[in-house]
């Protein structure tokens, strides 16, 4: 597997619909399945595409992110997010979407979350527990700078990967 795999979190009226579509374009199925979200992790090309499906979301782009094989390459990730001049928000042992994740949370120039993280375990649920219940709360930093947010679901160890 490379260093990083490029990732792309999409949020959707009709998960079952964008399952079928998404599986056939693929020519595979997702590798998680929940009644909430599906993720498809893809050797060709490098790609750890998920989706989600909550009433209270908008539809569209939930975050862009590169997804890291290890420690190493996420400290490296972060690094090079400090360099940009991006504020990187970082999150040890967060629980969102299903996985346990370190991460980095930062904003490119036009405001677009972008996530570095590295996945270490499963989990059983969405968010963490002691979070903002609302699921779109946990996929990245309020809309606030990252500086300013002290996390996307009010506790230091929730987010999503």
């Amino acid at each position: 597997m490379p260093a990083h795999r490029f990732h792309v979190h999409l949020r959707v009226a009709d998960l079952d619909a964008n399952v079928r579509f998404y599986s056939t374009l693929f020519g595979a199925g997702p590798s998680v399945r929940k009644a909430d979200y599906a993720k498809w992790l893809l050797d060709d090309p490098g790609l750890n595409f998920a989706i989600s499906s909550h009433a209270h979301d908008a539809v569209g782009l939930a975050h862009l992110g590169l997804q890291a094989n290890g420690a190493e390459a996420l400290g490296a990730l972060g690094a090079r997010l400090r360099a940009a001049d991006a504020v990187a928000l970082a999150e040890r042992a967060a629980t969102c979407c299903y996985a346990r994740s370190d991460k980095f949370w930062a904003e490119d120039p036009q405001g677009l979350r972008w996530e570095a993280f590295h996945t270490h375990g499963e989990a059983a649920t969405y968010h963490a527990p002691d979070a903002d219940p609302a699921p779109a709360a946990c996929c990245g930093p309020s809309a606030a700078p990252p500086a300013a947010a002290a996390t996307a679901c009010r506790t230091p160890t929730a987010g999503c990967g």
